[in-house]
């Protein structure tokens, strides 16, 4: 196969087409896991519809496998195909906002921090996830979790519409009206359907302004100080979302209100149940400022490696096997918990394909590190730390999964929903033409 191939195929773009050795190829083909260093053949930076339309007719043409990147959060790295053809959604990256409808219309290219701006400009927001250059995209078609889904829902119960490309090159409009099957199996099914380029969302008058609570215990202390944060988090408002963070020598237990924090302070006084932290930190932030905190810490430098669960309860002996694993080893990854329920677990589960709404918590350990030396002992330290809540877990998050395989995709659905979406793919990707997500396979 030749270049000449290639460019005869993609020579009405309305955007840019990178090579190899091209001004601008090895930072579009850079991604947020320093791990992945693979090489497309060819990069499409797509500036229109009609240019997503355009790569994906020019790469079956030439059976060249799909990537398809927007924030390149994906912690295995698979907008970027070896030899293939990455379809770069990021020069579309508008965000129009209407707020008398409470809508916010997103180009598939979009980060969240270009929502979370946009729509703060009135005041609304709608559930997001918690670092600001992740890809609009990928979160939602995966679930969606953030600061106001116990509130408002998943970043996928607040899309009221997707514009997608099919595999056959096609343009359509999903929604429950239109395409509803598609539009089913987009909330929660991640890429394995076609290109999103643009989402409509569904707005929330929030204002501007958050609480954190943030308490640090010794790991000697934490499992009783966590068993207290655990009862605390099933009486909270919903504005309340309860995290953890569990290091090798203390823990962080604490909440994250988004609204008026004078009424998220009602809560601070219950945080005495915990018993007496060696540090805290309580105070009021901006929402964007509160959406834009960790993006220090997840810049695009480190390597990295995560397994997550979906905990239907935080028992005290999960509890126990979380704090258990902390001190033992320096290269313990970040052991983190995340409170669901309240909106989320509202929806009736069959109404898309995001499972286990059921979940108390969700569980992280992500590892991250700057050492290609440390590679397989970070990795297999972060499978056995996940490993110790396997008897706990009643599921994935299937943006979370890693190097799951098949196996992993399956924990991320239930058995009905696995068969629907299995149909969904023979209809709309009968060839598999994305299949660099977390694949559902069609049938044949």
């Amino acid at each position: 196969m030749t270049t000449t191939n290639l460019t005869r195929l993609t020579d009405r773009l309305d955007g840019q087409r990178l090579f190899p050795g091209d001004d601008g190829y090895d930072s579009a083909r850079a991604v947020w896991n320093a791990m992945v260093d693979r090489r497309p053949r060819l990069i499409v930076r797509c500036s229109s519809v009609a240019d997503v339309v355009t790569a994906i007719r020019a790469a079956r043409e030439l059976d060249l496998e799909i990537g398809v990147r927007c924030g390149g959060h994906s912690v295995l790295g698979l907008c970027v195909p070896e030899d293939g053809l990455m379809i770069d959604l990021t020069p579309m990256g508008g965000v129009r906002v209407d707020p008398e409808k409470r809508r916010a219309w997103v180009q598939g290219g979009a980060l969240l921090g270009d929502l979370d701006i946009a729509a703060q400009e009135h005041g609304f927001a709608t559930t997001a996830g918690n670092v600001s250059h992740t890809g609009v995209g990928g979160l939602t078609l995966g679930g969606g979790m953030g600061w106001l889904a116990r509130e408002y829902g998943l970043s996928c119960d607040n899309v009221v519409s997707y514009e997608v490309v099919t595999a056959a090159g096609d343009v359509v409009r999903a929604s429950r009206d239109e395409h509803p099957d598609l539009f089913w199996g987009l909330r929660g099914g991640g890429g394995n359907f076609g290109i999103v380029t643009e989402f409509e969302f569904q707005l929330h008058e929030v204002g501007t302004r958050t609480l954190v609570a943030e308490y640090d215990f010794p790991i000697d202390r934490t499992a009783a100080a966590m068993r207290a944060w655990r009862d605390l988090s099933a009486s909270a408002p919903r504005a309340a979302t309860f995290n953890a963070a569990v290091g090798p020598d203390t823990a962080m237990l604490g909440f994250v209100w988004v609204g008026d924090p004078e009424e998220g302070g009602k809560l601070l006084a219950s945080m005495g149940a915990l018993g007496t932290p060696v540090a805290e930190r309580v105070g009021e932030m901006s929402y964007l400022d509160l959406q834009t905190r960790e993006d220090s810490i997840e810049g695009y430098t480190y390597r990295r490696y995560w397994k997550g669960h979906l905990l239907p309860e935080l028992s005290d002996a999960a509890i126990e096997a979380l704090v258990g694993r902390a001190g033992q080893t320096d290269l313990l990854p970040g052991l983190s918990l995340q409170a669901y329920g309240g909106a989320i677990s509202e929806v009736p589960e069959d109404d898309s394909a995001f499972g286990n709404r059921g979940t108390q918590f969700e569980y992280i350990a992500a590892a991250k590190w700057d050492d290609p030396d440390q590679d397989v002992d970070r990795m297999a330290v972060a499978r056995r730390c996940a490993a110790e809540l396997d008897p706990f877990a009643s599921g994935v998050y299937v943006n979370v999964l890693s190097d799951d395989g098949a196996s992993g995709v399956r924990r991320a659905y239930s058995p009905d929903k696995f068969e629907r979406l299995t149909v969904l793919k023979d209809t709309y990707d009968p060839d598999n033409v994305f299949h660099l997500n977390q694949n559902i396979q069609p049938s044949e």
